[in-house]
């Protein structure tokens, strides 16, 4: 009796549709919650070591963050050094000029072998700020066809700033590039040297507040009071950082804050409340050691009172008054030797507003101090004196996570998709 031949193997889809899905999935997701860390990128590179000091002194760091596709031209300390050592006391201009030197667009070796012999020009960060002069924030690539050589430099007439590419440091293909340059750029326009001597032109923080388009209470509350003089007095030594509270965050004001009402002289207090007296870009608020920080309004009440308890919580500075919490949302200006947050409460010292505090009394009058808060346990940076060079903690904007997100339920539906057409 001939035997029957074995059943068909049908091969059935569904049994590894879970695992697909899972490993798709899985892919996806490390793919988008990647993030630039450039001083992280740096940090095995000694021979960088001054230029990513200058780096994490300024809030360019933190602008990277939230960026892709970039080109960073790094310059070795040795040649920093010659580029000219006004460049660490050039105050307000470093951030700028080291703008200047991160190009908004992901080159390789194989780009710059390419550049026409016309040139290229190519947009820095430095022109996004609206501080140049028409296209004189971007750089000039240009390649020598004898040599291979390739150069940038200022695209404004008879510029004597150039630096030549050495070397590539590192690439993540399509996200940064990292090369070496044989000098410093400086944009046109500037005179690091002569910034050195001059006395910097103080600031007007009101005029500041009124750019920013949302901190119109805080600009007439400053000009109504008289402190902006003296905020501004306080420019010319270590600098102050100010935080000020946007227009929403005055209006979600609990009625039971009677903040408009309060005496003159609270008002000025609780406003010399909102400014440290030291220059702080956000790198050296993330990674603060002494949570517990001195302001203005401290100087004349003694150093236990109105002070600020600055943390940093999944990945933002908090400030705790010990009434409100507030956390920084955006850099609203940041220019040596000033700083100015935007918060997103208004900051009430217990002092004034706390339980057994009168709207009444003078502003001396004081409650018992606050208590010093612990900083929390998920700081992820190792602790640092504030007066310490900052480093740069890894962070992601709310754009890039929600971009990861769609791209992730996209690409998903795609994916089941297709495979039920397979079934």
């Amino acid at each position: 009796m001939a035997s029957r031949p074995p059943p068909h193997q049908h091969f059935s889809l569904s049994q590894y549709t879970p695992a697909l899905i899972l490993i798709f999935l899985f892919s996806a997701f490390t793919k988008t919650t990647s993030a630039v860390n450039i001083t992280a990128l740096l940090a095995g590179y000694p021979d960088l070591s001054d230029f990513t000091k200058l780096l994490a002194s300024t809030s360019v760091t933190f602008e990277l963050a939230g960026r892709s596709s970039l080109t960073l031209l790094a310059v070795p300390n040795a040649y920093l050094s010659r580029s000219g050592a006004s460049i660490s006391s050039a105050g307000g201009d470093v951030a700028d000029v080291l703008r200047y030197h991160v190009l908004l667009e992901f080159l390789s070796w194989t780009d710059l072998r390419r550049i026409p012999a016309s040139g290229k020009l190519v947009t820095t960060l430095y022109q996004t700020t609206g501080r140049a002069t028409n296209n004189l924030g971007a750089v000039n690539l240009t390649r020598d066809p004898l040599d291979g050589s390739v150069t940038a430099r200022s695209p404004a007439p008879f510029s004597p700033s150039n630096a030549t590419f050495l070397f590539l440091v590192k690439s993540v293909p399509y996200n940064v590039s990292i090369f070496a340059m044989n000098a410093l750029l400086v944009p046109d326009g500037f005179d690091l040297a002569a910034s050195e001597t001059r006395p910097p032109a103080a600031v007007n923080i009101t005029q500041v507040l009124v750019d920013g388009r949302d901190f119109n209470v805080a600009a007439s509350m400053l000009e109504a009071s008289g402190v902006v003089e003296e905020f501004e007095h306080d420019e010319n030594g270590a600098g102050i950082t100010v935080f000020v509270p946007t227009d929403e965050s005055f209006a979600e004001l609990p009625a039971t804050e009677r903040l408009q009402s309060l005496p003159a002289d609270k008002k000025s207090v609780v406003l010399r409340f909102h400014v440290l007296h030291s220059y702080y870009p956000l790198g050296s608020l993330e990674s603060i050691v002494n949570p517990v920080q001195p302001t203005i309004a401290t100087e004349d009440t003694g150093a236990e009172h109105f002070t600020l308890n600055i943390t940093r919580v999944n990945g933002s500075v908090s400030i705790d008054t010990g009434i409100v919490q507030a956390t920084i949302t955006r850099t609203v200006y940041d220019q040596n030797p000033v700083s100015v947050f935007a918060v997103s409460k208004v900051l009430l010292p217990r002092e004034v507003f706390g339980k057994g505090a009168s709207p009444g009394r003078s502003s001396m009058a004081l409650a018992a101090p606050p208590v010093e808060a612990a900083a929390p346990e998920d700081r992820t940076t190792p602790p640092t004196s504030l007066l310490t060079t900052p480093g740069l903690v890894d962070m992601r904007s709310a754009a890039e996570v929600n971009d990861g997100r769609r791209r992730l339920i996209e690409g998903s539906i795609c994916l089941l998709g297709f495979l039920h057409l397979l079934v």
